[in-house]
């Protein structure tokens, strides 16, 4: 603890009437204190001119110049710069006391004075300073020794730097992951195309191969992404995910390889892009069919190598990235007019999967409606739990354009709409508005059944263990075994 001792400080009083000078004076005498005498103002800015002080008590009205003023003028002097003023007055206006807060005065005493609060308001701010001092000492006495260590220090921080955004992106795409199981249990159907995109993506899973997957907007391209990614010997390491379509042509190359501080007019501090947070691990590319032409080359040297620069850095990074890639583009055709290099397009199509549209899976609308029914129910706090048989003859009518994203959502706002348990779905939320519907019911009960039944069947009647019916729809083995039996279904039940 700092100790202060009066008889080191000269404080500087500043007061227009001579008998609050000889009081004040006084009892900071009686204190221990040096204390010089100023009238005004001016006389006081004579006073700094000539002598160093170490505290000023100022008046605030006064001829001449007041106190304000000289505190303005004070604060300009770069060696009174913290030294510690105290305005003094008779009459406390508000204004004039936020004013002198403003320009720099520390504190306030009103007259007449409390002597015990005045002497402990002084040693305050005397001790404040001095601190203040004794911290500035210190800190360029250990300059040197910064100077020596700050190489070290960099690097360690920069370690610091690079753990802390690594964790932050895991941490990101941790919460935004829907985990699949080995049984890919957020890509929901039973349609032929779909198991044969499926058994693709098992197939190619376990290797190293970057994949290419193609197919219409809304058809689960991430989801096949995240499976992938999610059967490979990577599952551990972090799965990163860029959208190239979402950004600007000027951002991209930075969010994809970093860059250093400085690099343009905007990179106020160095950044890691995706390539080197997904290290050890998989990156996603997202339409990769908007990708600049001009950073095709940097990208295909990435595949090709595993090595690239950060904008504004001459130093080559290394990572060992596993590579999946998605468009809805026909990449073909964009090499044929010259938007997509043929090289990177070879080196990309090494192993393509296609994700089939609703159009051409529509047997599996039933298995969705109920599926998302389930999961939206709970979101939204409804217990809908039937639908007519025209709603679904009018849902596997339609042609889905926006394909499994646009049934979702349309199953959503139908559960928002409905007042009890039955799904309703107006004419105006189908775009195909010839679409009639009528109140046949097809309840929920119906609907898990032939669901469970499809799945069980899918699985030649396995119900636990890894590629069970239990794990692919989302249940404890010995729950699906009481809803199987609740809903009476054997293996003698047949499907229709």
């Amino acid at each position: 603890m700092i100790q202060i001792e009066p008889n080191q400080f000269t404080l500087l009083l500043v007061d227009d009437i001579p008998k609050n000078l000889q009081i004040l004076g006084s009892t900071l005498k009686r204190h221990g204190y040096k204390v010089e005498f100023a009238t005004n103002g001016k006389n006081a800015i004579d006073w700094l001119s000539k002598k160093e002080f170490d505290l000023i008590l100022l008046d605030i009205m006064m001829p001449e110049m007041d106190g304000l003023e000289a505190c303005t003028i004070i604060r300009k002097q770069k060696k009174y710069n913290d030294m510690p003023i105290i305005f003094l007055t008779s009459k406390v206006e508000k204004e004039d006391v936020l004013k002198g807060f403003r320009i720099g005065a520390q504190d306030y005493i009103t007259k007449p004075f409390d002597e015990d609060e005045l002497i402990a308001r002084i040693k305050t701010h005397l001790t404040l300073r001095k601190m203040n001092k004794h911290l500035d000492e210190l800190v360029k006495q250990r300059t040197e020794e910064l100077d020596q260590t700050n190489k070290k220090l960099e690097k360690f921080l920069f370690e610091i730097e690079q753990m802390k955004d690594r964790l932050q992106e895991e941490n990101y795409y941790m919460q935004e992951e829907i985990k699949l199981s080995h049984n890919f249990e957020s890509i929901i159907g039973n349609s032929s195309n779909l198991k044969e995109a499926l058994g693709a993506i098992e197939n190619v899973a376990k290797t190293n191969s970057t994949v290419l997957i193609l197919g219409e907007t809304g058809t689960g391209k991430e989801l096949a992404a995240r499976a992938i990614h999610d059967l490979s010997s990577r599952l551990e390491k972090p799965l990163i995910k860029l959208n190239c379509a979402t950004l600007p042509e000027n951002l991209i190359e930075s969010e994809l390889f970093g860059h250093e501080k400085g690099a343009f007019t905007d990179a106020h501090i160095a950044r890691k892009g995706k390539f080197e947070l997904a290290h050890d691990g998989t990156i996603f590319l997202d339409e990769i069919g908007e990708i600049p032409l001009d950073l095709q080359a940097k990208l295909l040297r990435v595949l090709q190598e595993g090595e690239f620069e950060k904008l504004g850095s001459e130093k080559t990074i290394k990572v060992d990235v596993r590579i999946i890639l998605a468009t809805n583009r026909n990449l073909k055709k964009m090499v044929d007019n010259g938007s997509f290099r043929s090289d990177l397009y070879y080196r990309l199509n090494i192993y393509p999967i296609t994700m089939p549209p609703l159009r051409e899976r529509k047997d599996d609308i039933t298995i969705l409606v109920n599926h998302f029914i389930i999961k939206h129910n709970k979101k939204i706090g409804k217990e809908v739990s039937e639908i007519s048989k025209k709603s679904l003859e009018a849902l596997q009518k339609y042609n889905w354009p926006g394909n499994i994203r646009e049934l979702e959502n349309l199953i959503e706002r139908s559960i928002i709409m409905s007042k009890g348990r039955s799904l309703i779905i107006d004419n105006l939320l189908l775009p195909a508005n010839e679409i009639s519907l009528n109140d046949e019911i097809d309840t929920l009960d119906n609907m898990t059944k032939k669901y469970i039944l499809r799945v069980l069947e899918s699985t030649n009647w396995t119900i636990s263990g890894e590629k069970g019916a239990a794990e692919i729809i989302g249940l404890h083995p010995n729950t699906l075994r009481s809803k199987m039996e609740k809903l009476g279904i054997t293996k003698s039940t047949k499907y229709q």
